[in-house]
């Protein structure tokens, strides 16, 4: 089961740059961060689930694009972002 609409409105209300925002960079990274930790998740309990990987590893790299452009486009963003969701430890 992937994220709920109430758990995907409370990240767009904390990452959101204004009331409303469903679309910017940081949205949209907290968005694939969660689901990616859903399906982390998921493969640990259900390891054999080759077909599922195939979306996993599509999400990874739509995120990684995500951050690499918010990286160049606003590093103190970026640097803020990945302290709160807890990225490249």
């Amino acid at each position: 089961m992937s994220i709920t609409k109430i758990r995907k409105n409370e990240i767009m209300e904390e990452f959101g740059r204004k009331p409303g925002d469903v679309g910017s960079s940081e949205v949209q990274i907290a968005v694939l961060t969660e689901r990616i930790n859903h399906l982390s998740e998921h493969f640990r309990l259900n390891p054999k689930d080759n077909n599922s990987k195939r979306g996993f590893h599509i999400l990874i790299g739509r995120r990684r694009r995500l951050l690499a452009y918010l990286k160049r486009k606003n590093y103190t963003s970026y640097k803020q972002l990945i302290a709160k969701l807890g990225l490249r430890r």
